[in-house]
Order: structure tokens, then C-alpha cells, then sequence
């Protein structure tokens, strides 16, 4: 188990989603909602299983 990496891409995730709220609440939609897909990406990528290929 990873887990630099692990920590990596959660707080990435966490500063994505955050930088979102803030955007969205300044009424920057369109960057918020770039921020919240760089979110969802993030949390969603598998990178362990990515470097062993």
C-alpha cells in the first residue's frame, strides 16, 4: 500500500473541491465546475494500478 501517494491525490482532491466551493460561491460557475471535475478525476484515479503496467 502507497500511501505518499494515497495522500497525495487526497489532499489534490481536497484543494480541487475547495477552490470549487469558493469559485462557485464568487459566481465563477465555469471555473468551479472545471475544479469540481478535476475533483471527481482525481479522486477517481486508480494510479497504483497504472504504474505496474
Amino acid at each position: 500500500m502507497n500511501t505518499s501517494n494515497n495522500l497525495y491525490r487526497d489532499i489534490a482532491t481536497g484543494l480541487f473541491f475547495t477552490t470549487g466551493i469558493f469559485g462557485f460561491m464568487s459566481g465563477e460557475f465555469i471555473i468551479s465546475t472545471m475544479l469540481f471535475g478535476a475533483a471527481s478525476i482525481s479522486s477517481n484515479l486508480d494510479l497504483k494500478n497504472a504504474s505496474q503496467h
